[in-house]
């Protein structure tokens, strides 16, 4: 997961780090609710810094405690890794390094202002690292001498970080020959240091865990719970338990049919610990398998074009976000699930006695197997039918959908071995479909043919 905004867009991001999740601008509580989540690697380039409670030096802590590791650069990522390195934050950038040495120490050296979260946070104002890095270079090139670059820096200082706009800083400075051939320069010579810095971090953490840091594979000192951090979980918990009031009328609805609310609810419980599971593990879901989960589910609702996957989530009130954070949840707690397989077993046979289905499915199975013993011939077709051919037939006649890009996967999915076991499941599903379906199963106990 990173954080970031005005720094860096999250398409650029994810250029340098593939498959990010990129969030907003953070704030108080943030990394925490990331580290709950399961984030084993976070990169915070952007944080709120007045208006919004900024995130806090304990939540980073805690998640370092739990084994996450945090990196920062930049903006108030730079800030928090130079109060926090030494307890294992790893920072990354000159900025960075400045604050770190104490080169500066001013929270407005990164500040900046910015456009809201709907026209992409688009910075307003030069970060006062950014203007020094420019007037830097203005003098490395020889187009500024020390005490002009010292002029144009007190300048800019001499403003509120929110007023900081190159037009806002040379109409402060006296007319000169030399600020004619600055403002000139500045056209094309002005260094983004902000995102020079995130651009690094983020190469890092693509990099992540072969690069040695300390913070990898090091347990961290425990964290004391202050009233106040008790407070700050509380809070989220509370959050994250809290439902809009639409949404809680959709579960009004679904209470009136008892029989469809005691399934769902037995899915989403077996989600829930299927998920603490798996982030108890450590697991988290790749880039792959959740556009794998993506292509799947959109396959299943028949979504298929890019209009209907946009009316689908309107309706559903979700973003593209929320979207692919919910099937990376689905996938990871299918995985977790399928680690499970051979424990769920019993606990399958019990929940089909008490259903009901377990004495037909008994019957079904018996008769596969009379058909196999006999080794009965399907329509005339071989036992070893062509594979592609059955698993059309599973697929597109029997289940009525498409069939699935990773058979492997869908074989574990299914806590089977492998694609083996699978095309005999289906190999005797279709001798039973063409051969023995209108056939009564052989009566366990007595040999076939035998009177009873």
């Amino acid at each position: 997961m990173v954080f970031a905004g005005p720094t860096i867009g999250a398409k650029d991001v994810q250029a340098l780090l593939p498959g990010a999740i990129v969030l907003p601008p953070a704030s108080q509580g943030d990394i925490y609710r990331s580290a709950v989540q399961g984030a084993k690697v976070i990169g915070l380039i952007d944080g709120y810094f007045e208006g919004v409670p900024s995130v806090w030096h304990k939540e980073i802590l805690w998640a370092m405690e739990q084994g996450t590791a945090v990196f920062g650069s930049a903006s108030m990522g730079a800030l928090r890794a130079a109060e926090l390195s030494g307890f294992g934050m790893i920072g990354v950038g000159r900025i960075y390094e400045a604050y770190a040495s104490g080169a500066i120490c001013d929270d407005d050296e990164v500040a900046v202002f910015h456009s809201p979260a709907e026209l992409g946070f688009a910075p307003l104002s030069e970060p006062m690292v950014s203007i020094r890095a420019t007037v830097e270079g203005a003098a490395r090139e020889g187009v500024l001498d020390g005490e002009q670059a010292e002029a144009v820096l007190q300048a800019a200082k001499t403003r509120f970080y929110q007023q900081r706009t190159w037009k806002q800083i040379l109409a402060d400075m006296p007319e000169a020959p030399w600020k004619d051939l600055f403002s000139d320069w500045i056209a094309t010579g002005t260094v983004d240091a902000k995102r020079e810095d995130a651009q690094e971090m983020l190469v890092r953490m693509a990099a992540f865990p072969d690069a040695k840091s300390r913070a990898f594979g090091e347990a961290h000192e425990p964290m004391e719970r202050t009233l106040a951090w008790q407070e700050l979980e509380r809070r989220i918990a509370a959050q994250g338990n809290t439902l809009q009031d639409a949404d809680r009328q959709v579960l009004d609805e679904l209470r009136l049919e008892p029989e469809r609310f005691a399934a769902i609810q037995a899915k989403a419980a077996l989600r829930l610990l299927a998920l603490n599971e798996a982030r108890k593990a450590g697991r988290q879901a790749g880039r792959q398998t959740i556009l794998a989960q993506i292509n799947s589910h959109r396959q299943a609702l028949g979504l298929f074009r890019s209009k209907e996957l946009q009316n689908w989530l309107q309706e559903n009130g979700l973003t593209v976000e929320n979207y692919e954070a919910e099937l990376a949840e689905a996938a990871l707690a299918g995985a977790a699930v399928s680690a499970l397989q051979t424990d769920l077993e019993p606990h399958f046979l019990a929940e089909l006695r008490q259903t009901g289905a377990f004495a037909g499915l008994k019957s079904r199975a018996a008769a596969k197997q009379h058909l196999v013993a006999g080794n009965a011939q399907p329509g005339g077709a071989s036992p070893d039918a062509d594979r592609l051919q059955l698993i059309l037939w599973y697929f597109e006649t029997c289940l009525k959908r498409g069939v699935p890009e990773d058979l492997g996967a869908y074989a574990l999915s299914i806590g089977l071995d492998g694609t083996d076991e699978f095309f005999e499941l289906i190999r005797r599903e279709f001798m039973y479909h063409h051969t023995g379906k209108t056939q009564p199963a052989p009566d366990s106990g007595h040999e076939a043919g035998q009177d009873g």
